[in-house]
């Protein structure tokens, strides 16, 4: 039996838990390490011989986009599979294009995240039904306006809809305080919001935050 060696990238201890907890009954998934971060996975990966680096999308200072892309360019043979609890397929959709090989939801059973690894660690690609079913054709209404962002635009959006203030967005994605500003106006701009308020209630609306 061919062995899926991994690194599981999650800051919940009780999400890494449960996964420890799913692979343990599956001999042929073997967790070679752990991060919590962006930096560990990058450490991780320069000391151990993996196949697939299981990654959840929000992880403490960590751009999911960036780290993507930096792993494929530093360690090209490592599939990237997206453990997120984000159903939206724009997520899905900046993880593919960044270079992983698949995204699955974390209310997925867990035969459905062995069986995806599997598949990603083999060179394949894996993505939910839903999932694949929302990117190939869309809701049928248009495309929602948070498609119109751009990459670094979606992760200010994303912040600001969690409550975060300016000068944290600014820290966290390394910008100055001019620039986050600059992006929160041309999301707002592009959402049609005129207010925190009014972002924060759009991002619930569709289900970008919970």
């Amino acid at each position: 039996m061919h062995t899926t060696t991994i690194v599981l990238a999650d800051d919940h201890a009780v999400v890494r838990r449960g996964l420890r907890h799913i692979f343990a009954m599956s001999p042929d998934v073997v967790i070679a390490a752990e991060a919590v971060d962006g930096g560990e996975v990058l450490e991780k990966l320069r000391t151990a011989e993996v196949d697939v680096l299981l990654m959840d999308v929000s992880m403490p200072q960590t751009d999911a986009v960036d780290l993507v892309k930096r792993v494929k360019a530093e360690h090209p043979k490592v599939a990237v599979l997206v453990h997120s609890m984000h159903a939206e397929s724009p997520v899905a959709s900046r993880m593919l294009k960044a270079g992983a090989s698949g995204y699955i939801t974390k209310d997925s059973e867990p035969e459905q995240l062995v069986a995806a690894l599997r598949r990603v660690a083999g060179g394949g690609r894996y993505i939910g039904a839903e999932l694949a079913e929302q990117l190939a054709f869309g809701d049928g209404t248009g495309r929602p306006l948070h498609e119109l962002l751009s990459d670094r635009e979606s992760q200010v959006f994303a912040q600001l809809a969690s409550g975060k203030s300016l000068k944290t967005i600014a820290s966290d994605l390394r910008l100055s305080p001019k620039t986050a500003s600059t992006y929160k106006t041309r999301v707002m701009q592009k959402l049609k919001v005129g207010s925190d308020a009014e972002l924060i209630r759009y991002a619930v609306e569709h289900r970008l935050i919970k």
